[in-house]
């Protein structure tokens, strides 16, 4: 199957349309059915929302689907005001933005669709980080850390400054990694020698050119990047798809959501696609390197639109 996550990574107005002239009946009996379906938000859950609409359009062709990647925050920001149908999302909901949508009118219904684990990565010449604790990463990103060498953090690492490489502030990846490291709930983080970027490929492009460098993103991505950049066990727990989905892998073990407006549940394109994400997502995030949920909890989700 295809790379969804290149394709959604590389478009060229961060954009993807899928509609009739992309998505080919290759063999499916087509069915009548149009509208318009909106998504937006996080960088790490629209390659699954990505994956869905396309296998959706080998059924419904003239529905045309639309999946953006500005962060999850920045997909909040235009789900509150109804702007997109759907919020893809790699952390809650948080009240703020329950309490914004209400204001607007807007009722959201969560729902769940798989499992990721976030990767802490170094340079493929990085031989002596190869086992860090939870509290190392908090000394080593933390607002206002005093950390600037990696003999900072063991005396025996390098004497040489280290570059930090972090998802940008509307990513749900970078609220989850400052809670969890660095015990933040307003999203703070060091901010000398650090490069930020909503695009997990500027990431990648950074660790792996400087030996000296450290980043994080969502574990699917290190693994189609694995030829280029080390991976970092955090407690002694190497991040896979075992440890993350029996939950040993902590604390940067996570739950991924998508958010849908329930007025959009009105729109018979609407219910019928959510429906078909729900049904079809457990077999379709494999293809794109996450972990899906366990059966009984697709079972209750689907359960919500009844």
């Amino acid at each position: 199957m295809k790379n969804f996550r290149k394709i959604l990574l590389t478009a060229v107005i961060g954009v993807v349309t899928l509609s009739t002239a992309c998505s080919a009946g290759g063999g499916e009996t087509e069915k009548s059915l149009t509208g318009i379906v909106k998504a937006d938000g996080s960088s790490t859950v629209g390659p699954i929302t990505q994956a869905v609409a396309e296998e959706f359009n080998n059924e419904y062709r003239d529905v045309q689907i639309t999946v953006g990647i500005s962060g999850t925050g920045g997909g909040f920001k235009k789900f509150v005001v109804g702007e997109i149908d759907i919020a893809d999302a790699s952390r809650k909901a948080k009240q703020e933005e329950i309490d914004q949508a209400k204001t607007n009118g807007i009722e959201m219904t969560e729902f769940e669709v798989a499992y990721d684990g976030i990767a802490i990565v170094v340079n493929k010449e990085n031989i002596w980080a190869t086992d860090m604790t939870t509290e190392e990463l908090k000394k080593m990103w933390q607002l206002d850390s005093t950390a600037k060498l990696w003999s900072d953090i063991r005396a025996e690492w390098p004497n040489e400054p280290i570059k930090f490489y972090s998802p940008g502030t509307d990513s749900g990846t970078f609220e989850y990694f400052t809670e969890a490291i660095n015990g933040s709930k307003k999203k703070e983080i060091r901010q000398d020698g650090l490069t930020t970027s909503e695009d997990d490929n500027t990431l990648v492009t950074g660790v792996a050119g400087d030996k000296y460098a450290i980043g994080y993103f969502g574990l699917a991505y290190y693994e189609e990047n694995a030829d280029k950049l080390n991976i970092v066990k955090v407690n002694g727990i190497t991040p896979s798809v075992e440890t993350v989905k029996d939950k040993t892998y902590k604390p940067l073990s996570r739950p991924l959501f998508i958010y849908v407006n329930n007025k959009s549940l009105e729109r018979e394109e609407m219910k019928t696609f959510i429906q078909y994400y729900l049904e079809n997502v457990k077999e379709l995030v494999r293809d794109v390197g996450y972990i899906p949920l366990e059966d009984e909890k697709y079972t209750e989700a689907l359960n919500k639109l009844k």
